[in-house]
């Protein structure tokens, strides 16, 4: 007996395949894929329907913390801990990932309500990060973790490679924060103490400090920049002491 699940497959197929082709990887069970495209919003205006995506979001985002931290580790097996943690947590947070899925265009092969497809649901974070995490899920429960790490690893290589600063210095400040507040149970203050260069291309220079000590200094083109870059000289200082 067909489901509505069925149903929309077949309305879908052709999206489906485009999809599978940017994922290179080509599903047994295509409502695999379809279920990990529906956002709550279409499942709550289809009763009837009654599924959304959320269950292979949960299983996505354990499959994703797993296949990303093995990849890490092989790639830096020199680095610490600490650093890789915070380097999986830079890969696999909110905005990355929601960046992960809008170079692949994740976000026209959404089901969405009317309600949230009209207020820009397609490219909010939130949701796009989501269903990435749910196509994920999708591919582990049709083919397993292996087949699953090999796609993971093929579209994170990418933002891995020549960016690991980058991204670490992006994770900086709430790593500091964290470090900080577990330790003393009190957060930083970031200070500008310069800005020069013309308006349209000024230069920030920025510090951290902590209980009147400054902790670490960065420059950047814009302020938040600087902060994060003053936050990352400050946890190569910590770590340094330990």
């Amino acid at each position: 007996m067909a489901t509505d699940l069925d149903a929309l497959v077949q309305e879908n197929k052709e999206p489906l395949s485009e999809l599978e082709k940017i994922l290179g990887y080509r599903f047994t069970d295509l409502r695999l894929l379809q279920l990990a495209l529906v956002h709550s919003s279409y499942s709550f205006e289809q009763p009837s329907f009654g599924k959304n995506n959320e269950t292979l979001e949960y299983l996505g985002d354990a499959v994703l913390y797993l296949a990303v931290g093995h990849l890490l580790h092989q790639r830096y097996p020199e680095m610490r801990e600490g650093d890789l943690t915070r380097l999986r947590s830079a890969l696999v947070n909110e905005t990355h990932l929601a960046q992960m899925a809008r170079n692949i265009e994740l976000g026209r092969f959404l089901r969405l309500g009317k309600g949230e497809d009209a207020s820009n649901g397609r490219n909010k974070s939130s949701i796009l990060s989501s269903a990435y995490e749910a196509v994920i899920g999708a591919i582990f429960e049709d083919a397993g973790y292996y087949l699953a790490a090999g796609c993971i690893e093929t579209f994170f290589i990418p933002a891995i490679s020549g960016k690991k600063e980058e991204l670490l210095v992006a994770d900086a400040k709430s790593r500091l924060q964290e470090i900080l507040q577990d330790r003393f149970n009190e957060g930083p203050q970031y200070q500008l103490d310069q800005e020069e260069g013309p308006s349209h291309q000024p230069l920030f220079t920025t510090s951290v400090v902590f209980r009147g000590e400054i902790l670490g200094t960065g420059q950047a083109r814009s302020k938040k920049e600087a902060e994060q870059r003053a936050a990352a000289a400050a946890l190569g200082r910590l770590q340094e002491g330990e």
